[in-house]
């Protein structure tokens, strides 16, 4: 396997991406939240005492793949054009699957920036929701899907 952010010696570097051509990235990820089907309730009628909390949990989603460069520490900068979030909440179970989409005309991918915009969505969700409930969990972080740049095309579980 060839890891590609170490050099000869095994020193960590940033990847240089100066002669790659800019190219059209996009990148989905998703992040379960597991609650109670009461507290998801609550959420989607606006009963948590912190607010709207897809609101805000959608903004630092959006914040947080744009800032990606200061987190992941060995991640380029980038020009994002685009990103979104959603959520799939499921009654029954008081799940919560976000999801994040990142676009950009780029050098190198945003499966990054779109797997840090869900962490984070995750993450809010659970900081607007602790006060009523402390047992919520934050589960599987995962790449869905991503396309351009010589890699090509992925697409979790299935053929793209």
């Amino acid at each position: 396997m060839n890891f590609n952010h170490f050099d000869e010696s095994g020193h960590a570097i940033m990847v240089d991406v100066s002669a790659k051509q800019p190219t059209l990235r996009t990148a989905i990820a998703s992040a379960e939240v597991r609650l109670s089907p009461k507290l998801l309730l609550a959420i989607r009628s606006g009963g948590v005492a912190k607010g709207d909390v897809f609101g805000v949990a959608r903004l630092a989603g959006i914040q947080a793949a744009k800032r990606t460069q200061e987190l992941i520490p060995l991640s380029h900068p980038l020009a994002i054009h685009h990103v979104a979030v959603d959520f799939e909440p499921d009654d029954g179970s008081g799940r919560i699957i976000v999801k994040c989409t990142v676009r950009a005309l780029e050098r190198t991918g945003v499966e990054m920036e779109a797997m840090t915009g869900a962490a984070l969505t995750a993450l809010t969700i659970y900081d607007m929701c602790k006060g009523s409930d402390k047992s919520i969990s934050i589960g599987e972080i995962k790449l869905l899907f991503k396309e351009g740049g010589k890699s090509g095309t992925y697409v979790r579980g299935g053929a793209a």
